[in-house]
């Protein structure tokens, strides 16, 4: 998962921001998410990339659109979740 961090102008201290719940996940997020759960690059057609990897002994292929530093929708997130196979908890965290 993507780790941002945020300095805070009056104390100095960095504070870590993840992405909460289904919001605010962006590309570089969940494809730092997937390599991490074993998931390489397969292929790129226009601004979607697709990862391919196995998840519990499964063949499974995500699509990850990449619009940017967007926010991915919280319904296209659901869909990602459900592609690669992963619990939702482990994305949640």
């Amino acid at each position: 998962m993507g780790i941002r961090f945020w300095a805070n102008a009056f104390s100095g201290r960095r504070i870590i921001l993840m992405p909460n719940k289904l919001l605010n996940w962006k590309f570089s997020d969940v494809v730092r998410f997937l390599k991490d759960h074993g998931f390489s690059w397969n292929y790129t057609k226009g601004s979607h990339y697709f990862y391919a990897g196995n998840y519990k002994n499964q063949f499974r292929q995500v699509c990850v659109p990449f619009h940017g530093n967007k926010a991915i929708n919280p319904k296209t997130m659901k869909g990602i979740i459900l592609q690669s196979g992963i619990e939702k908890e482990k994305w949640l965290g």
